[in-house]
C-alpha cells in the first residue's frame, strides 16, 4: 500500500518583490520597480511539495490546468509588505471521483473551495477511506463527520462554530491559532515564538508535517508538536516555501 495521496485544486503562487520609491504623479499609487520574482506551486500542490520534502511516497490528484491559474503578490522587498494581489480568473473542473485510487494509507483533502471538490465529493471520499485529513475553506457541515481529522484555523473555526462544536466533529478538529499554537480535544499545543517574515503557505506546511508524522508514528499528539515546529520554520522565510 502506498503512503499518502493529496487531493485538491492547485495554482501557481507568484511573488514579485519590488522597490516603491515614489508615487505616480497622475494617480496616488506607488510606482513599483521589480527586483525579483519567485514562482512556486501553490494550494494542494504546495501541500504535496511539503510532504515530498519529508517523505518520497506521496502523490497528488489535482486540476490539470493548475499552471494556468496564478495568485500574484506584489511585495515590498525591504519590508515584506504586500502592496496588492492579482488572481487570474479560474475555471476548474470538478473532480472525477472514478479516478481516485484508494490504495493509500492516508488521503489528504486540501480544498480551497474553487470548484474541484464539492461537499458530497469530500463526504464520499471520507466514507470510502478510513484515514482522511481535511483542510477546507468551506464552512463545515455534517459532510465532514467521517473524516479522521479536520485541520482548521481560527477564522474558519468561527465561521463553522455551529458544526465545529458538535461533539462527534469537535473531537476530530485540530484548530491552529497562529502564535498561540493549536488546540486539540481541549488541550493547547504551544509553539515557539519566532520572528515572522511571511505566513503564506504556513497552513499547508503544518498540514503536510502533521500527516507525515502521523503516518510514521500513528500519534496525533506527536504529529501536532512536529507540525508546530515545521510551521515555525516556514514563517521565518519569505513567500511560499517548503519545510
Amino acid at each position: 500500500m502506498k503512503k499518502v495521496l493529496v487531493i485538491g485544486e492547485s495554482c501557481r503562487d507568484v511573488f514579485i518583490y519590488c522597490d516603491a520609491l515614489r508615487l505616480c504623479p497622475d494617480v496616488p499609487v506607488p510606482v513599483l520597480n521589480v527586483k525579483n520574482e519567485v514562482d512556486n506551486p501553490g494550494m494542494a500542490k504546495n501541500v504535496y511539495m511539503n510532504i515530498k520534502s519529508l517523505m518520497d511516497d506521496c502523490d497528488v490528484l489535482t486540476n490539470d490546468n493548475w499552471y494556468e491559474i496564478t495568485k500574484t503578490r506584489y511585495v515590498d522587498e525591504k519590508s515584506n509588505h504586500t502592496f496588492f494581489r492579482v488572481d487570474t480568473p479560474h475555471n476548474i473542473s470538478r473532480i472525477d471521483l472514478s479516478k481516485i485510487d484508494y490504495d493509500y494509507e492516508t488521503i489528504v483533502i486540501s480544498d480551497y473551495n474553487r470548484g474541484f471538490l464539492h461537499e458530497d465529493d469530500i463526504s464520499e471520499i471520507c466514507w470510502k477511506h478510513s484515514n482522511v485529513f481535511i483542510d477546507t475553506k468551506k464552512e463545515l457541515g455534517l459532510w465532514v463527520k467521517d473524516a479522521a481529522y479536520i485541520k482548521i484555523n481560527n477564522v474558519e473555526y468561527e465561521k463553522s462554530r455551529r458544526i465545529a462544536e458538535v461533539p462527534e466533529i469537535a473531537n476530530r478538529i485540530i484548530r491552529t491559532k497562529g502564535d498561540e499554537g493549536c488546540d486539540y480535544r481541549g488541550k493547547n499545543y504551544p509553539v515557539n515564538r519566532v520572528s515572522v517574515q511571511d505566513v503564506s503557505g504556513a497552513g499547508d506546511s503544518f498540514l503536510a508535517a502533521l500527516v507525515v508524522k502521523y503516518v510514521e508514528t500513528k500519534s496525533i499528539q506527536e504529529s501536532i508538536t512536529f507540525a508546530n515546529e515545521c510551521a515555525s520554520k516556514v514563517v521565518k522565510q519569505r513567500g511560499v516555501t517548503v519545510i
